[in-house]
């Protein structure tokens, strides 16, 4: 990486980075359990045959496929039995964002995913919120994940109850899910339900499906945010669609390598969408389960794509600009970072 006063070591870049204040949208909570209390979690509800060390449980989280990857957050997620465990995940995710210098995030939560477990969309946010407010040294957020995969219904059925628990911190809804299998249109009435209630919009979008999904996403759930969008360069006319109405892409490069998404980093778009004028955000997704850090993220960006320290904080600056904190809190965000001791780069790079 260059900076105006020269190129600078990757050690150099790397300590300037990991000191950076961070913010993150696009972060899945129970995909970002840190890898030893994942392993205490499955300890604790009697573990499993195929798990004997946490070498094989880090072997577990690797994937052929983006179905791969759906089939094995399923499997992580039986280890989330109780409110209980929701809680100890909640400070275990606080505190690891607090050690990357990550000041802000927006968590997705998946309650429909639990319910069988008899844990409700109001029993989830307070547990998870109990956690959360243990680690204050990190604003966050929560967005309820409405899993495409569970239909409209089931989807209606959480909406309305994050509006009734919305005093634990919900802010939005998003749609994750088998974006391969279940296409938006169907969840056209939830989202404008969802808009009425005052809640912010977001959808996976063009990540295990084409550029017809990010259109979708756009015309019929009039979203406020896209997570993904990588096969939104597939379709050159929605591309400029994207830039003219400055729609914020969450984008996750490294876990659309992990997923076979895209096949390398190096074939990732994020360069490409940047040149272009779109209003992109770099954000982890499941860190817990793609073995990735903000930091590591905003590193290759640099080393493959040659984003310079003023675009990485340009970066930066968009996830703060695309979050959903409330009007309500009066003092500004983005005076926190500009602020921050560590936002300027170090006289010595």
């Amino acid at each position: 990486m260059t900076t105006p006063n020269g190129p600078i070591s990757e050690t150099e870049n790397r300590k300037w980075i990991e000191q950076l204040p961070k913010a993150e949208l696009h972060l899945h909570l129970e995909g970002a359990i840190p890898l030893e209390a994942l392993w205490s979690l499955i300890q604790k509800h009697g573990g499993d045959p195929s798990i004997s060390t946490k070498k094989d449980l880090r072997q577990r989280l690797t994937y052929s496929d983006f179905p791969e990857f759906i089939e094995t957050w399923i499997w992580k997620n039986s280890f989330l039995q109780n409110y209980d465990d929701f809680t100890f995940i909640a400070e275990e995710v606080a505190l690891d964002l607090h050690r990357q210098n990550i000041l802000y995030a927006e968590l997705f939560f998946s309650p429909s995913r639990f319910s069988h477990h008899g844990m409700t969309t109001a029993g989830l946010s307070e547990a998870i919120r109990r956690g959360l407010e243990k680690v204050p040294q990190c604003e966050t957020w929560l967005i309820a994940d409405v899993v495409r995969d569970h239909g409209p219904e089931s989807a209606a059925k959480t909406l309305i109850e994050a509006s009734d628990a919305r005093d634990n911190g919900i802010v939005g809804i998003g749609m994750g899910g088998s974006e391969h299998r279940f296409p938006p249109e169907p969840f056209a009435q939830v989202y404008e339900k969802a808009r009425q209630l005052g809640f912010k919009t977001s959808a996976h979008a063009g990540e295990a499906s084409g550029a017809e999904s990010v259109t979708g996403a756009i015309d019929t759930l009039l979203i406020d945010r896209i997570g993904h969008a990588t096969r939104a360069e597939d379709d050159p006319a929605l591309l400029e669609i994207l830039a003219q109405r400055q729609i914020p892409l969450e984008l996750c490069p490294m876990s659309n390598v992990a997923t076979g998404v895209i096949p390398s980093l190096a074939k990732h778009p994020v360069r490409r969408y940047w040149d272009m004028g779109l209003l992109i955000t770099i954000n982890t997704d499941d860190p817990g389960m793609f073995h990735n850090r903000l930091a590591d993220e905003y590193l290759h960006l640099g080393k493959t794509f040659g984003f310079t320290p003023d675009e990485i904080r340009t970066l930066v600056l968009n996830a703060i600009r695309s979050a959903w904190r409330p009007n309500t809190i009066t003092e500004p965000l983005l005076d926190t970072f500009l602020n921050h001791p560590n936002w300027t780069l170090p006289k010595c790079l």
